[in-house]
């Protein structure tokens, strides 16, 4: 019997309960782990970090107002209303590195688990929830293992343990963690586009002896990422990845290409500027910075990046699809009202060649 699918079925980012990676501290008191946590950020300050946890606050009122507050230095203190909702806290710390969960609260995908004698009973409460310890953490180092815990994981005194107070030891394994979760680089080549003003498709163009986009292509093969182009329809063709957000432009083959994998950042070339090199290639690469939403190019004199010579990190998806749900279909928009990292080079690396006239002169130059 063939089961029905009602939905669509859509390649989704990996997430943990609440975030796309996260870990939760559980086992000593909520003092203890809060302290704990503010040391490992400041530690772990080159990430994006949030810490979820649950308020003590006894006879809380229910809001019939939502407030945000915004500071001119960044910060902003919000008080709103609502219950928990895995999707909605997957949406609000979609953009982050990775997420660390007061493991009395809430339960985390990944835990560390704070052996403390004081909560002894708290541990076994929650023994079940001890699926996936990645490290033990002793508040100190005469702090015994639990027996209950001996006899469920048998196992648990091969894991990595420390003291509390080893706190660069135990942020450099976190650090491990969160670089053992950075998303790999897949290529994109924009080779969709109408080429209005050049009368003919610019990926067709032949600069080096062969199509534009074929040797785009190879500039980003040649770093060992897997590419794809992007167009407008596909033939079935498994090198290609069709549109799906139709009439918007190089945003609409972005989202279609995160679409197609959300948990890959995505290297985008487009084939209108023939003198992008290796070399620009390769240090796009070397600078990139995976916690913030893009890496991108822009030129030295330039006001603004350059969108379709940029590695889009997975926690760009959701925000391209905030900005088309405002109405704007602009990748540019998007990168200069986020957090990017911009890496500059010579304006003339980055030009466009949009009209014929551009192209006999651009193919004379590179030829000479």
């Amino acid at each position: 019997m063939i089961k029905h699918k009602k939905h669509t079925n859509l390649a989704r980012r990996y997430n943990d309960n609440f975030a796309p990676n996260e870990i939760s501290f559980l086992g000593t008191n909520c003092g203890n782990i809060s302290d704990l946590v503010t040391k490992i950020s400041r530690k772990l300050s080159k990430y994006k970090l949030a810490y979820f946890d649950a308020s003590h606050a006894k006879d809380v009122e229910e809001n019939s107002l939502s407030e945000f507050v915004f500071h001119h230095e960044g910060n902003v203190q919000i008080t709103t209303s609502g219950n928990l909702n895995k999707f909605e806290q997957r949406l609000q710390f979609a953009q982050y590195d990775y997420v660390f969960i007061n493991g009395n609260h809430y339960q985390g995908a990944k835990q560390i688990l704070i052996l403390d004698e004081a909560k002894e009973a708290s541990v076994l409460k929650r023994l079940d929830q001890l699926d996936s310890i990645q490290f033990v953490v002793k508040l100190t180092k005469e702090t015994k293992y639990f027996s209950f815990l001996e006899e469920k994981y048998p196992q648990i005194k091969d894991l990595i343990c420390y003291t509390i107070d080893d706190v660069d030891m135990i942020s450099q394994h976190i650090n491990n963690l969160i670089e053992g979760k950075i998303a790999p680089v897949k290529g994109l080549v924009l080779a969709g586009g109408k080429s209005t003003r050049m009368g003919q498709d610019k990926s067709e163009l032949d600069y080096f002896g062969k199509p534009q986009k074929v040797f785009a292509k190879e500039l980003l093969e040649n770093n060992n990422l897997e590419t794809f182009y992007s167009v407008q329809d596909s033939s079935e063709n498994n090198q290609e990845i069709s549109d799906k957000f139709y009439n918007l432009g190089p945003f609409g083959g972005i989202c279609s290409a995160f679409q197609k994998d959300p948990n890959a950042a995505w290297f985008v070339l487009a084939t209108d500027v023939p003198f992008i090199d290796a070399k620009i290639i390769q240090l796009l690469l070397k600078h990139r910075n995976s916690s913030k939403v893009a890496t991108a190019i822009k030129g030295e004199s330039n006001q603004f990046v350059e969108p379709l010579v940029t590695i889009y990190e997975p926690k760009a998806y959701p925000i391209l699809m905030q900005y088309l749900a405002q109405g704007y279909s602009c990748p540019r928009k998007m990168l200069i009202n986020s957090d990017v990292e911009i890496v500059e080079v010579d304006n003339d690396f980055i030009r466009n060649i949009n009209t014929p006239e551009e192209y006999k002169s651009a193919k004379k130059e590179i030829r000479n």
